[in-house]
């Protein structure tokens, strides 16, 4: 996107002690872990990612076996336990914690591997891809969500089987069509809530300048060598300043000849304060996922029913699927015309467009995203987590008949879903005001920009906040 040129500021609003534009301080370099010598030893190691990859490939099949042949009803399943009790409420504390690194040993990157090794023909990625992959990723993402609710895809272990064979179609497609991971750069609608959900991360890669300026090696650790395989999904370290494409697999790590790559701890949501090209379409993902999270808190509490009827009298609408794509239709669009009409508001204050303020400020709203998503996968996994233990246990025809799925009681689950709403809020406060700061160098900008963002903020927090303090229906 090209940036819109900025109008010089009015006389009287221009501080003369303080250089008028905005601030390119670089981010601060935090601790180097390839220090720690059994961190080194490790990501050099021919068996890492190998060592996570095995198990994880190994319980995915299992997962994949129980959904398609194991039984019928989902709480009984193992299959419906482990993928959507278990491992999809935490993988998003792996996203924050870790970045990117499920990437690195998800089975489909290993597949793709598989698949162009075989019969790949190693065509590179198509330029539609590279410039609207987001979008399909956005599209895939809300697509997926409404065929849960309208198919019950969560609730039916034989259609939680069947997205899996159609992710891992398209994955077979891709490695035997384009290069390297091209669908988990550009496809994977997982890959690109991870990679919003990896700038809010507290490990980073960064190449060390000073050391890539002298070097001779042509890349290696882009393109690889006759032992490591290049970046997978085609991230160049030298240049790298985000986290959004990088899966902490080391092949740059191992390929580098002069130790430059480095792995960094930082300040969580530290990244977002840092961005210098901003894009819509990734502050547009943050919203519809805000929305997406709505969604699916309001279908897990009592006012849905009524919901539902206000709908059916209001239109005369009575087929539940075209009710629910219109209940999911507002919940989406809302939360991204707040942040357009705060950009609005923000445009008229700090001279920027409405577009280029919704992009940047975007960003902000991703630790309030991250919060809100946690918070709600968060009841899964506490509130039905025995289901786990006793889904699996019966594959060993152990008796569980007894076990209490919730894991800890309602109340308690709900201070830690307020405990997080909290810092989610605080954290997109914070974020927000440390790009008006480096953006805009005087105060009446900051604070033209800061109170509509600081708004939706609070308002979206609010509406949450109300949801996880209401009854919630359980999934299994």
């Amino acid at each position: 996107m090209t940036m819109p040129m900025l109008t010089p500021p009015a006389a009287h609003d221009v501080d003369p002690d303080v250089t008028p534009g905005p601030d390119l301080t670089p981010p601060p370099v935090g601790r180097n872990l390839m220090t720690i010598p059994w961190v080194a030893r490790s990501l050099r190691s021919r068996w890492y990612p190998k060592i996570f990859q095995i198990p994880v490939a190994a319980v995915f099949g299992l997962v994949a076996y129980q959904l398609l042949a194991g039984p019928d009803v989902a709480h009984e399943n193992a299959g419906t336990a482990l993928m959507w009790v278990l491992w999809w409420p935490v993988i998003p504390i792996v996203f924050v914690l870790l970045g990117r690194f499920w990437c690195a040993v998800c089975p489909f990157g290993g597949l793709t591997d598989v698949v162009q090794k075989w019969v790949g023909v190693n065509r590179p990625v198509p330029k539609f891809l590279k410039n609207y992959g987001i979008w399909i990723i956005d599209a895939s993402f809300l697509a997926i969500t409404w065929a849960d609710h309208v198919w019950g895809v969560v609730e039916s272990p034989w259609g939680s089987g069947v997205l899996l064979l159609l992710l891992t179609t398209a994955v077979i497609a891709s490695g035997a069509f384009f290069q390297r991971r091209t669908f988990c750069r550009y496809l994977c609608f997982l890959g690109g809530l991870s990679g919003n959900y990896a700038r809010v991360g507290m490990v980073e890669l960064r190449a060390d300048s000073g050391i890539c300026k002298t070097c001779t090696a042509k890349a290696v650790c882009y393109n690889g060598n006759d032992k490591v395989a290049g970046c997978p999904l085609f991230t160049f370290p030298r240049t790298m300043d985000e986290s959004a494409n990088c899966n902490l697999c080391a092949n740059c790590i191992k390929a580098c000849p002069n130790d430059a790559i480095q792995i960094r701890l930082r300040k969580p949501t530290s990244e977002l304060w840092f961005i210098t090209k901003p894009k819509i379409e990734q502050s547009y993902l943050a919203m519809a996922i805000m929305g997406i999270v709505l969604i699916q808190n309001i279908t897990m509490l009592e006012v849905w029913t009524d919901v539902l009827a206000w709908i059916e009298t209001a239109t005369g609408i009575t087929s539940y699927p075209l009710i629910f794509t219109v209940a999911f239709a507002v919940a989406v669009t809302v939360p991204v015309a707040l942040l357009a009409l705060a950009s609005r508001v923000a445009a008229a204050g700090n001279l920027e467009s409405t577009t280029m303020n919704f992009a940047r400020f975007g960003y902000a709203l991703i630790p309030l995203d991250v919060a809100a998503h946690l918070a709600h996968n968060l009841f899964h996994l506490l509130a039905e987590g025995g289901s786990v233990y006793t889904t699996v246990a019966a594959l060993f025809g152990a008796n569980t008949s007894r076990v209490d799925p919730a894991l800890l009681s309602t109340g308690t689950i709900q201070v830690l879903q307020l405990a997080l709403l909290a810092l989610g809020v605080a954290g997109s406060l914070y974020t927000a005001r440390r790009i008006a700061h480096r953006r805009y160098r005087t105060d009446a900008r900051r604070r033209a920009t800061l109170m509509p963002y600081a708004t939706i903020v609070i308002l979206l927090g609010a509406v949450n906040v109300w949801m996880f303090l209401q009854p919630m229906a359980h999934r299994m």
